[in-house]
């Protein structure tokens, strides 16, 4: 069953967000875009520090609306969100030993975007490491390994998840060696995620049920983002901030969040408070190269879904 309720009045208000997004943003076409939307209604059931079981949380279904929720798209960076969720379920089972490295890797790797630590990651949660390529069987042996975080998410049994593919690390100038053979001549198996699936587990994260209460806590930690412009701007000028769902916020809203973005792709999934309106979680995912080059869709559909929110919570 899906873990939300399409809702008649979000699916209205968010056509006509979405037709005002296709005006303003004329490249921006049908199949470019994927969203999910969910609406937190009181008794509000999350960010309450784990205070409900795994089997209380999942009996709330809270309402939401879809648009090609089910499309796999290619994540780029929101993959990390799926990659967290996994080394704490590893270490919390003790398949992996936590050390200062790990967590080093692990807080980077959601905070910084770091490719570089979420290579570390794949390599712990797999047992396997980049390198030449290998021998047949050596080989099938290794891609056997590297699709463990597929079987556990697999595992959990959500519909969600059944079309996503979870198995690929992340890179700054594209996969070499065994990597590339393992990606494939056409990159037929590159990650694949939606919307659908990044807000279940967002969903889950936010609800202290992923994994567990106190480790939903720790990535809960590690998704929260500043509103204030002193903080988030890096070296680079590139953060998770500008140029997605958080950077048309007031300042007084609260968010946590994971954002994607390579050439092709800019994506973002996000939990948001806001004084005197009902939470909501939406994630939002943007194709073409033109769109992902533009740092304004995002904001834009973000501004557009505050107002929504504050008609709604009245």
């Amino acid at each position: 069953m899906p873990f939300f309720r399409q809702d008649e009045q979000l699916a209205e208000i968010a056509h006509q967000i979405l037709q005002s997004v296709r005006e303003q943003f004329p490249t921006l076409t049908r199949d470019k875009i994927a969203l999910t939307w969910i609406v937190y209604e009181q008794p509000v059931i999350v960010n309450t520090g784990g205070a409900l079981s795994a089997a209380e949380f999942w009996q709330y279904k809270v309402k939401g609306f879809s648009y090609r929720g089910v499309e796999r798209i290619y994540p780029a960076s929101l993959v990390k969100l799926f990659y967290l969720v996994a080394i704490h379920e590893w270490l919390q089972g003790e398949m992996v030993a936590e050390s200062t490295e790990l967590n080093r890797a692990i807080r980077d790797a959601i905070v910084e975007s770091s490719n570089d630590a979420t290579g570390l990651l794949v390599d712990v949660l797999t047992g396997t490491t980049s390198g030449p390529e290998l021998p047949l069987k050596p080989f099938e042996t290794w891609q056997q390994q590297r699709n463990i975080v597929n079987r556990y998410f697999k595992s959990l049994g959500w519909e969600e998840l059944e079309s996503i593919n979870v198995n690929q690390k992340t890179w700054c100038d594209g996969a070499y060696g065994r990597e590339k053979a393992f990606l494939g001549e056409l990159m037929e198996n590159r990650n694949m995620l939606t919307t659908d699936a990044v807000a279940r587990l967002l969903h889950s994260i936010v609800g202290g049920v992923a994994v567990s209460a106190e480790r939903s806590q720790k990535m809960m930690q590690l998704l929260k983002r500043s509103l204030d412009p002193t903080e988030f701007v890096d070296r680079d000028g590139e953060n998770q901030i500008t140029g997605f769902l958080g950077e048309s916020l007031p300042r007084n809203a609260q968010i946590w969040s994971k954002a994607g973005w390579m050439s092709r792709v800019r994506h973002d999934a996000a939990y948001i408070e806001l004084p005197n309106v009902s939470p909501y979680l939406l994630t939002v995912f943007t194709e073409g190269k033109d769109n992902a080059q533009n740092k304004s869709i995002l904001p834009f559909i973000s501004q557009s879904i505050v107002e929504a929110m504050r008609v709604i919570s009245n």
